[in-house]
């Protein structure tokens, strides 16, 4: 299944909106037993798909394939694979890219990626890529016929100058071959408004997916906040500061918020929510069956 379909009915209200999850490749077998404990805890709920995310510097890139293969041979479930351009040449690029068809995946999100841990900056790899829309160019002249996602930011990327800047490199994104695009997470559903008009007007068409994280450790969420450049409500940030010696509490308020934030996202005609899970599905179960008792 092409997600962008999937997408596209939704907004036309030809069918029910498109929740998906994000899961990352596990470290360990135990990791791993974990990810489909929370996935078959998931599936009854009816996801459009689940994407695999791709390590930094492309640490996980044979994990994320096999897993991506994996997710859809075992569950049944559509599955998104990942892509970054840290560490990629062309050719390698190239020769991952087959691997991803050859395993039957149709989706792929593409991404610069963040850089190795330890590294200052970004640098592309000799005969690579500096940004993804230089590898979604590639991807179309190779011939892939992936449905091709990427990302972008409501409260502009952190190593943009200015929005508009970072407007007109989406702009490039989206022409060079995107389907749809799914946000960073945000806190805030005034700067996904804002943001998508701004897209809009900008020229950008295809659908513009909310990316949701449900908080459910304040510390966690800081550290997030400072590497993507996401603003945590201070009515929200002061609660949580209240409740920082009860996780319990904490992961009920973040459970809430985000389930009024869907709430409204739903309610404003968004064709679905990606949820960033960290490989868990309590709070993520809670909010989608909320909203599906709710009806959206």
């Amino acid at each position: 299944m092409r997600i962008v379909e999937r997408l596209e009915a939704a907004a036309k209200r030809r069918a029910a909106p498109c929740f998906s999850f994000e899961f990352f490749p596990p470290k360990t077998p135990e990791g791993e037993a974990q990810l489909f404990e929370a996935l078959h805890d998931l599936k009854d709920l009816g996801p459009g798909y689940v994407s695999v995310t791709y390590g930094a510097g492309g640490s996980t890139r044979e994990k994320t394939v096999d897993l991506t293969a994996r997710i859809r041979r075992e569950t049944g479930i559509e599955a998104m694979a990942h892509f970054t351009c840290v560490g990629h040449s062309r050719d390698e690029a190239r020769e991952v890219l087959g691997r991803i068809r050859d395993a039957g995946i149709e989706n792929v999100l593409t991404l610069r990626g963040d850089p190795p841990k330890g590294a200052t900056g970004f640098t592309p790899a000799p005969n690579g890529f500096r940004y993804a829309s230089e590898m979604v160019e590639f991807l179309r002249a190779e011939g892939f016929r992936f449905c091709v996602g990427a990302a972008c930011y409501p409260e502009g990327h952190p190593e943009s100058e200015t929005k508009e800047k970072d407007l007109q490199n989406l702009r490039r994104k989206v022409d060079a071959g995107v389907d749809f695009l799914v946000t960073q997470m945000f806190f805030d559903n005034a700067f996904y408004f804002d943001f998508v008009e701004r897209a809009r007007a900008a020229g950008v068409s295809v659908p513009i997916v909310p990316g949701i994280m449900p908080i459910t450790n304040a510390e966690q969420i800081a550290r997030f906040t400072r590497m993507c450049g996401a603003t945590v409500p201070m009515r929200l940030q002061l609660q949580l500061e209240k409740l920082r010696d009860d996780p319990a509490a904490a992961t009920a308020l973040g459970v809430a918020h985000a389930t009024v934030q869907c709430a409204e996202l739903l309610a404003r005609g968004v064709p679905g929510i990606h949820f960033f899970t960290l490989n868990r599905s309590p709070a993520t179960r809670m909010i989608v069956t909320a909203l599906q008792i709710g009806k959206w």
